[in-house]
């Protein structure tokens, strides 16, 4: 079996090409937009911004297309919506539309910001969508032309997404408690900090059931949302990374965490104010429940603090 990994050098491809559970289950190629991985190794070079993917693929001829590959720059989606959505969605209906001609699997990422952040229960797989922003649209498009390709698929809804590299929360927070006394976090959006180390193991999960039941995959194909389970505030997040951080000497001192509104800290684009996600489909299939995040994130500062100098 061979699999493609585009976009390895964002924090979730990063996350599964040092995992190596992938390429313990096929020949595995990575893709990176310039064909450079962050270590400096060669890898394939595929630009979703590009039109125009079939030549590569056509080449590479991947049994399952594993897109870790995104435009993220939430506020800057605002004034490149048109990039945004070339990347998020149009790219997505031609690795589905080139997948179902070939009889592959494409595995893909989307996110909480397809929903508008009103609910205040956790949004069910099938609740209604409602973007608030372009990023959000751009996803939601994403999600539309994979299921109208007809390809085989599995796309995996996440939220606040953070790893022990890249750029993320948990990392800002780190610098930033490490230079600061005191700072003012948002206590008014609620979410469920997820590891990128979660997403890959729960992702290779589903793979396994895929290959290993085709008499399951009818009802495996579709959509599933990978979150940690519980939900917190960014202000009870970051104290939690302070809390752990400080624990394992990763940092000297704990800075104070004020509570701040989201009217506070005006962004170019709208977050959702709930983007909690039901993760217990998902759970079903693991035959386990999704990990609480607070676990999730000692794990994360586990590794971190073991490879501190």
């Amino acid at each position: 079996m061979k699999i493609l990994l585009l976009g390895a050098n964002g924090q979730l491809g990063r996350s599964f090409v040092e995992d190596g559970g992938l390429a313990a289950r096929g020949e595995l190629l990575v893709a990176t937009r310039d064909g450079t991985l962050w270590d400096g190794e060669r890898a394939e070079a595929i630009d979703l911004a590009v039109p125009g993917l079939d030549a590569q693929l056509d080449r590479l001829r991947p049994d399952v297309i594993v897109n870790a590959a995104a435009y993220t720059a939430v506020d800057r989606a605002e004034q490149e919506e048109a990039l945004a959505l070339r990347v998020n969605g149009e790219a997505v209906g031609e690795l589905g539309a080139w997948a179902a001609a070939h009889d592959a699997l494409v595995l893909h990422y989307s996110t909480d910001y397809v929903f508008d952040g009103s609910a205040n229960v956790p949004y069910p797989v099938e609740a209604p969508t409602g973007p608030l922003g372009a990023y959000g649209r751009s996803k939601l498009a994403g999600e539309a032309a994979l299921r109208a390709s007809g390809a085989d698929h599995l796309i995996l809804r996440t939220a606040w997404v953070y790893a022990p590299h890249g750029h993320n929360f948990l990392r800002t927070m780190l610098r930033l408690g490490a230079e600061r006394e005191e700072l003012r976090v948002v206590a008014d959006q609620q979410g469920a900090p997820t590891s990128t180390a979660l997403i890959v193991h729960a992702s290779l999960a589903l793979l396994d059931h895929w290959f290993a039941r085709p008499d399951a995959r009818a009802s495996l194909r579709g959509t599933h949302h990978v979150v940690a389970s519980g939900h917190t505030s960014w202000h009870g997040f970051a104290s939690a990374i302070f809390d752990e951080a400080h624990a394992r000497g990763l940092l000297a001192h704990k800075p104070r965490v004020l509570p701040i509104a989201t009217a506070d800290y005006p962004t170019p684009a709208r977050r959702p104010a709930w983007s909690v996600l039901d993760n217990t489909g998902l759970g079903q299939w693991l035959a386990r429940p999704l990990p609480d995040w607070r676990e999730v994130l000692r794990e994360v500062m586990d590794r971190l603090a073991d490879q501190a100098p």
